[in-house]
C-alpha cells in the first residue's frame, strides 16, 4: 500500500434497496453477421461440431457467462430479412444480398436452428422482426411459426420442419434502430409509431402471453433524441412493453481518461429514456410503467478502418472484428455497473455481441478459442450480480475531462443476494495513475467476511488478449480488510474489482 493514494468513502445498507435484478439484464446478441454465426457458433467441418454443426467449445465458454436472454438475428440485418428463407430443407434455402453489411447470406442457420442452439446455452430467444422493408403480416406469421402448438399453416409447416414443439419465444423486438439512416425501410417517428403499434397489436393476438420492445433512438447522440422517445411512445405505450436503448463507445481520440468516464452520458441517457416514459404514462393517464431493454451496449470501434476493407458480398466475411484492450475491459465493468444502479427500470440488456463480432468470445475458423479482455468483467457481474441491488452512499474524489466535468475516480455497483448471505461490491478506479482507498461502511452486514477479491489490472492500457497470449487476466487480491464494520478496500490504479462477501456461519 503506498502513500500516494486517493481516498474515497461508501455506505451501504440493506435497506437501501434498488430493484431485483432481472437476470436478463445479462443477455447477449448475435446477429447474421460476418462470423458472429458461420465460423462462430456454427461451424460444420469443426472438430468440436456436434451433430447440428455448433461448436461445443463455443457452446460451454457461453454457458459459462450464464447468458439468460440472446436476441437474434439482428440488429441492422432484420430490416431487409425475409424469415422464411431460414426454414425448411437447407439445401432449398435462397442465397441472399445482406445489404446491411455488404455481405452473402446463405440461410444455413434460420430461425430453427437459433432456437435449438439456444437451449443448448441454456438461453431464450430475443426475437427480432422486420419493420423495414416488411410489417404486420410477416410478423404475425412468425410469432405463429414459433409459438403456436399446432393445426394452423404456419404452426403445422413448423412440425413439418421437425420441430413439433413450440418454441414459445416469449421477447420479441419490434424491428431495429429505424430512426437511423442506414437503416433499410428507415422510418419518421410518426410512421415507425403507426407500424409499431399495429404489429404489436396482431403480434399479441396471436400469442398474448409475449413481451415486446419498441424501438427507441440508437443512440443518445442520435439528433432526434428524445423527441423520438416520446413521438413514438405516444403510439407504442400501451401496445409495448419495453422501449430499446442502444450505446457504443470508443476511444478515438486516445484519451483514456475522458474514455473511462464515458459512462455518465450512459447514465444520463438511461435517465433521459426514464423520464420520457414517465411523461408519457403521466401524459396518457396510464397506470402502466414502461421499463426498458437496453438491447446493444459495447465498445465498438477499434475495427472500423478494417471493415472498409471488406470485399462486397464475402461470405462471413471478419467484419467488427474489434481485439479489446485492457481500458475496454474497464470501460464494460463501468457499463455493467450502471446497468445495475439502474436495475428499477433496466429489466432487458443485451451485450452487442457473443461470439466474434463486437465480442467477448473469439474463434478461428477451423481452430481454437479464447477470452476477449471484456469477457472477465462480464463473466464476473453475470456469475455474482444476482440478487438485489443497493444503492450506496459515495463520496470520491472527482476529476474533469474533455467532454465530463466532475467523473468520480470511483465507480460502484452493489448487489445483496439474501438467500445466500452473500454481498458484492464490482468497483472501478478510473485514476489513470494513482491507487485508490475506499472505506466501505458495512455495519449493516454484521458478521460477514470477505470471501474473494477479484482484481483486473496491468500496466499496459492497450494490453491485449490473444490465442497464444492472455496478457489481460483477472487475479486474487489480498490488500482488502474488515476491520470494525469497515471494508478497507485497495483499488489499483486503473482497476476492475469485485469484493466478495459472505456472512460468517455460527
Amino acid at each position: 500500500m503506498t502513500l500516494n493514494a486517493h481516498k474515497a468513502k461508501m455506505l451501504i445498507d440493506k435497506s437501501f434497496r434498488i430493484s431485483d435484478i432481472d437476470p436478463r439484464i445479462y443477455g447477449s446478441f448475435i446477429e447474421q453477421l460476418g462470423r458472429a454465426v458461420y465460423g462462430g457458433i456454427y461451424e460444420l467441418s469443426h472438430s468440436s461440431a456436434d451433430e447440428d454443426g455448433f461448436r461445443q467449445d463455443v457452446i460451454e465458454l457461453v454457458k459459462e457467462l450464464r447468458v439468460p436472454i440472446i436476441r437474434y438475428p439482428g440488429g441492422n440485418m432484420v430490416s431487409a430479412y425475409n424469415w422464411e428463407d431460414g426454414i425448411g430443407p437447407k439445401e432449398l434455402r435462397p442465397k441472399r444480398l445482406d445489404l446491411a453489411w455488404n455481405s452473402l447470406e446463405t440461410n444455413e442457420v434460420g430461425t430453427n436452428e437459433f432456437a435449438a442452439w439456444a437451449k443448448k446455452v441454456n438461453a431464450e430467444v430475443m426475437m427480432a422482426v422486420n419493420l423495414g422493408t416488411r410489417g404486420i403480416d410477416a410478423a404475425r406469421n412468425l410469432v405463429e411459426y414459433c409459438n403456436h402448438p399446432g393445426g394452423t399453416y404456419w404452426s403445422d409447416l413448423r412440425k413439418e420442419h421437425g420441430y413439433t414443439d413450440p418454441h414459445n419465444i416469449k421477447v420479441w423486438c419490434l424491428g431495429n434502430e429505424m430512426d437511423g439512416p442506414w437503416q433499410i425501410g428507415m422510418k419518421t417517428a410518426y410512421e415507425y409509431g403507426r407500424l409499431a403499434a399495429e404489429t404489436a397489436k396482431a403480434m399479441k393476438l396471436v400469442d398474448p402471453s409475449i413481451e415486446l420492445v419498441s424501438c427507441g433512438s440508437s443512440g443518445s447522440g442520435m439528433p432526434t433524441f428524445p423527441e423520438w422517445e416520446a413521438e413514438t411512445l405516444e403510439h407504442t405505450y400501451e401496445a409495448a412493453d419495453y422501449i430499446s436503448l442502444h450505446q457504443y463507445y470508443g476511444n478515438r481520440d486516445n484519451d483514456s481518461a475522458n474514455y473511462l468516464a464515458s459512462t455518465l452520458d450512459m447514465d444520463s441517457f438511461i435517465k433521459t429514456v426514464t423520464a420520457a416514459c414517465d411523461y408519457m404514462k403521466a401524459k396518457k393517464r396510464s397506470k402502466k410503467t414502461m421499463n426498458l431493454s437496453f438491447d446493444e451496449w459495447n465498445v465498438w470501434f477499434h475495427s472500423n478502418d478494417q471493415d472498409k476493407a471488406i470485399e462486397p458480398w464475402s461470405l462471413s466475411p471478419p467484419l467488427l472484428e474489434d481485439i479489446y484492450t485492457f481500458e475496454d475491459a474497464l470501460l464494460v465493468g463501468s457499463m455493467l455497473n450502471t446497468l445495475l444502479k439502474h436495475s428499477d427500470r433496466v429489466k432487458i440488456a443485451c451485450m452487442a455481441q457473443l461470439v466474434n463480432v463486437i465480442a467477448p468470445i473469439m474463434t478461428e475458423t477451423g481452430g481454437g478459442i479464447w477470452k476477449q479482455s471484456i469477457f472477465y468483467p462480464f463473466y464476473y457481474t453475470s456469475v455474482y450480480g444476482r440478487g438485489t441491488a443497493l444503492h450506496s452512499i459515495v463520496d470520491s474524489p472527482k476529476y474533469d475531462s474533455k467532454d465530463f466535468t466532475d467523473v468520480p475516480f470511483l465507480d460502484q455497483s452493489v448487489v445483496y443476494n439474501e438467500e445466500s448471505e452473500e454481498l458484492v461490491i464490482f468497483a472501478v478506479n478510473r485514476s489513470l495513475d494513482t491507487q485508490l482507498l475506499v472505506d466501505v461502511d458495512i455495519r449493516s452486514f454484521e458478521g460477514y467476511k470477505l470471501a474473494e477479491q477479484i482484481v483486473l489490472k496491468n500496466e499496459n492500457p492497450k494490453a491485449v488478449n490473444s490465442i497464444n497470449d492472455e496478457q489481460v487476466k483477472p487475479e486474487k487480491g489480498n490488500d482488502s480488510y474488515i476491520e470494525n464494520g469497515t471494508l478497507t478496500a485497495v483499488l489499483p490504479k486503473m482497476s476492475w474489482n469485485m469484493f466478495r462477501l459472505k456472512k460468517l456461519e455460527v
